[in-house]
């Protein structure tokens, strides 16, 4: 086992905050993050995932060797969507290179499809994120194909590719 995934405490704050004051995580994932970003950032980040709706939203802390390393969640889709659900995650830059995150994403599917309905998880990384892609191809997710001009992302249009994982029906 290289990672264990918590259930997000309070207490995380501070070292989430050092782990994602830091562009080279910040410039691979969605706008709306502050930078610098601060303890307080974090508080309010780790706040919201515990009061999200258990059932729409499947939100852990990564921890590598006791250590706070990164987070990943689940998003449930809704309406026609409501069975499938938009991964996503981060792990601290020195955490890089360790199998952390391609674990996590192994952990945080399973747990979602042993203890929910859903059938469909998608990620969305952006096409020069060779890392990430990476991740999701070691932990079983599909490239199902490239969305040209996808994405602005610090002025530059990007591509993204989108892999998805399906549940397994015994």
């Amino acid at each position: 086992m290289v990672c264990e995934l918590r259930l997000w405490r309070t207490e995380y704050a501070e070292d989430l905050a050092v782990l994602l004051n830091n562009k080279n995580i910040l410039d691979n994932l969605r706008d709306g993050l502050p930078y610098p970003y601060t303890a307080s950032d974090a508080y309010d980040f780790i706040k919201a995932m515990l009061d999200f709706d258990k059932d729409n939203l499947f939100a852990f802390a990564v921890f590598y060797k006791n250590e706070l390393a990164g987070s990943i969640g689940i998003f449930r889709q809704s309406n026609i969507h409501s069975r499938t659900a938009e991964l996503g995650y981060y792990i601290g830059e020195r955490f890089w290179n360790k199998g952390v995150a391609t674990e996590a994403v192994e952990k945080i599917c399973q747990f979602v499809f042993d203890n929910s309905d859903i059938i469909r998880v998608y990620a969305e990384p952006f096409s020069r994120n060779k890392a990430s892609c990476r991740v999701l191809e070691k932990a079983g997710f599909v490239c199902e194909g490239t969305m040209k001009a996808n994405a602005v992302k610090n002025g530059v249009i990007e591509d993204m590719k989108i892999y998805a994982k399906i549940k397994e029906v015994k």
